[in-house]
């Protein structure tokens, strides 16, 4: 009876480990300062859909050549894309499931098209 009390009390008796919710916040500030350029977010959104060669990438982004191999160095070392070679291609492809779901969420809030509506919206 005396733990029904105290789960009474306590809505979430759930402890929280606070190093490994440090730990956690650590990571996710990390992806969240890679996400936060225009440009690898561009990329990364377009490693979303299918695998990608250098030069599909920088026609499909229209990111210049000396900032594509800059930005895909970045996320290379971040490990949140791998790459393959094909003779003299280099193939890019979403690595990081974390990354995965944060794209998705972006998405829906800020690109896909709401019925009936636009998505233009303000932030609060």
């Amino acid at each position: 009876m005396e733990s029904d009390e105290s789960d009474a009390m306590n809505p979430h008796p759930e402890t929280l480990n606070l190093p490994e919710m440090q730990a956690a916040a650590v990571r996710a500030c990390a992806l969240l300062k890679t996400l936060a350029n225009p440009d690898r977010l561009l990329l990364l959104c377009q490693l979303t859909q299918a695998e990608y060669c250098v030069s599909e990438l920088a026609a499909a982004s229209g990111i210049a050549q000396p900032t594509l191999s800059q930005q895909l160095g970045v996320l290379r070392e971040e490990r949140l894309v791998t790459t393959r070679r094909d003779g003299k291609q280099i193939y890019y492809s979403l690595a990081s499931d974390a990354a995965s779901a944060v794209l998705q969420v972006l998405y829906q809030q800020f690109c896909a098209q709401p019925a009936g509506g636009s998505n233009d919206r303000q932030l609060d």
